[in-house]
């Protein structure tokens, strides 16, 4: 987008904001029988409603959608602070059922109207899909060019899908618009300024918004915040380093009781053994040199006793081809062989795809993925893969946004968070030259709030007025 249509946007986005806008009109949030997310809403005292918004934000005039949003008013009225918006990640997450947040935690639900919301297309939001029979475009690359030219086509295909149903929307799935979205939805409830919690890929919208509309931010908290100035399709190729950390501590918790290996080392053995003679079975399943990687790879998402236990079954069972694998494996491995109509990776591409141009050779993602075998043998053909983005039909429409500003945050963290590193992290930190940051030592998962009672008092504190840390704090 050039200068001049730049200045356009936000100047309709001053005059979308200035103007009136009607009362919201709110309703059950059920759809039907089958809705059970809608369900939940009803149950917990829920709202839902539309507000509607321009697809083209320098076009007023042009195509409209809907962005669904709930509320569950604040139970004690006389601390009420106000509303906030919250955000699960993704990108391609649904935030519906966020607006339940005061169900685990009672002090926000008691000074907050939370609102969810699904972003622009996603879910309820004119959400796109793209016909995918497939859950994710997360593949590994496998151990060859061979491999890798497989993955290509896959990935072209997967682009394919999204282009034939929905070209003449992509240009507009970005960030930059689901920001100018958050500000409309603000306007239409009547408040000057509004809180947010932001979750993953939810902190670096949380970002783009202070960045566009820092002045009408409260309280802010971004949990698991991505390193703003390298969000995009290429994110994931960070993630190699601090998976292979997860993954020897995996080894470390599962050594001599799990079945797989009697020390640490011959977990790690075993593991590497299983890729390396990829396919395997299980039940109806045959998880080939693509797939196998990526079942490793995501069993290492949360560090938590049940979590490791559900790893080390799925390994032992793919490692004896077990006719029978556990509800978990068996349902990610359905979604990966035959998708699912609400996959969220498929709006997800789509917002990805519009933040941030990659390139667009194939040889390029491969030339990387060699360079890295040595150093990131498991989780190097995952995260550096080519994605659907390289076969996108447009370029983004703006610039990534440059966050660089001094708004009050709080930022908290695991200190060895496998999805968004770190290193990430602190960036983050950095760029909002106002955020202080609280770290769980020790901690091998993503997403801390509501799984530390440290961490959850230093949210819970700031969110219902109370002052940000004076400096970066940890919890052990």
């Amino acid at each position: 987008m050039g200068i001049s249509a730049l200045a356009i946007a936000v100047a309709t986005v001053a005059s979308l904001t200035a103007a009136p806008h009607p009362v919201v009109d709110w309703h059950a949030c059920a759809t039907g029988p089958d809705d059970a997310i809608g369900r939940e809403l009803d149950d917990h005292g829920g709202q839902c409603a539309e507000i509607t918004v321009p697809v083209d934000y320098t076009r007023l005039d042009g195509r409209r959608i809907s962005i669904a949003i709930s509320r569950i008013r604040a139970t004690d009225p006389a601390r009420r602070r106000g509303v906030m918006l919250l955000n699960p990640g993704g990108p391609g997450g649904s935030g519906l059922e966020m607006a339940m947040l005061g169900a685990f935690s009672a002090p926000l639900g008691a000074a907050y109207d939370l609102i969810g919301f699904d972003p622009r297309f996603v879910g309820r939001s004119a959400g796109l899909t793209c016909g995918w029979t497939t859950s994710t475009f997360q593949r590994s690359a496998g151990p060859d060019r061979r491999s890798y030219t497989e993955n290509v086509a896959l990935q072209a295909k997967l682009a394919a899908g999204c282009v034939s149903r929905n070209r003449d929307l992509l240009p507009y799935a970005s960030t930059r618009n689901t920001a100018r979205d958050m500000d409309v939805i603000r306007q239409a409830l009547g408040e000057q300024r509004i809180s947010y919690y932001g979750d993953s890929y939810g902190t670096y919208l949380g970002a783009v918004y202070l960045q566009m509309f820092g002045d009408r931010a409260d309280r802010v908290v971004l949990d698991s915040a991505v390193d703003p100035d390298k969000y995009g399709p290429d994110l994931f190729a960070n993630q190699s380093a601090p998976m292979a950390l997860a993954l020897n501590h995996f080894a470390q918790w599962a050594a001599g009781k799990q079945g797989i290996g009697a020390t640490a080392q011959a977990v790690l053995d075993t593991v590497n053994r299983l890729v390396r003679s990829a396919p395997a079975h299980v039940g109806k399943y045959t998880l080939d040199d693509h797939v196998l990687p990526l079942v490793i790879y995501a069993g290492l998402v949360s560090d938590d006793d049940a979590s490791y236990t559900e790893l080390a079954t799925e390994i032992r069972q793919l490692r004896d081809s077990s006719p029978t694998p556990t509800a978990k494996l068996a349902g990610e491995l359905d979604g990966l062989f035959n998708g699912s109509a609400d996959s969220p990776d498929q709006a997800g591409t789509s917002i990805l795809c519009a933040d941030r141009a990659v390139p667009r050779d194939p040889a390029v993602y491969y030339r990387d993925i060699q360079a890295h075998r040595g150093d990131e043998p498991l989780f190097g053909p995952i995260g550096r893969n080519i994605t659907p983005c390289a076969f996108w039909p447009t370029a983004p429409v703006e610039p990534p946004t440059k966050v660089h500003n001094g708004s009050p945050v709080l930022i908290v963290s695991a200190e060895h968070d496998p999805i968004t590193p770190y290193a990430g992290q602190l960036v983050m930190h950095k760029d909002l030259t106002g955020s202080r940051m609280v770290t769980q030592l020790g901690a091998y998962h993503h997403g801390v709030f509501l799984g530390d009672d440290c961490v959850d008092a230093a949210v819970v504190a700031y969110l219902t007025g109370g002052p940000l840390p004076t400096a970066d704090r940890t919890c052990a």
